[in-house]
C-alpha cells in the first residue's frame, strides 16, 4: 500500500518515542484494519520503565516550552501544521484503512489535526 510507504510505516515500526530517541521492546502489538482483516503494521511496546523516561523526558520538554516566546512557539505549531497538510492525502487513507471510515471522513479527521 502506497500511503503506508509514504509515511514511513513498515512492517514493524516503534511505538514510544522520548521525541528524540525512539523505546521498544521485543513485544508487539498487531494492528489490524476491519475492512478486510489484514494486518496493517507491528508496532513493538515499551516497558513502564521506558513510560517513566518518557514522561520525564516530556516534563524536560516542557521546561523548555514555557520559557520559549509565543511568536517562536507559534512557528513550530505552524510548520507541524505544514507538515499534516503535506501528508494529508496518506494520512487521511491511514485513518480510513485503520478505523473502517469512508476516505472524506478519514480526510476530514487529518483536517481536524490541522
Amino acid at each position: 500500500m502506497d500511503f503506508l510507504k509514504k509515511l514511513g510505516i513498515e512492517g514493524v515500526n516503534a511505538g514510544t518515542s522520548t521525541g528524540r530517541n525512539y523505546l521498544e521492546s521485543k513485544n508487539q502489538i498487531t494492528s489490524y484494519t476491519p475492512v478486510d482483516g489484514k494486518t496493517i503494521a507491528n508496532v513493538t511496546t515499551t516497558t513502564r520503565e521506558q513510560y517513566e523516561e518518557v514522561v520525564q523526558a516530556s516534563q524536560e520538554a516542557f521546561k523548555v516550552w514555557r520559557e520559549m516566546p509565543a511568536p517562536q512557539r507559534g512557528e513550530i505549531v505552524r510548520q507541524i501544521g505544514d507538515k499534516l497538510r503535506e501528508f494529508k492525502e496518506p494520512l487521511g487513507k491511514l485513518v480510513t484503512y485503520e478505523m473502517g471510515k469512508i476516505y472524506q471522513e478519514g480526510l476530514g479527521e487529518v483536517q481536524e489535526m490541522i
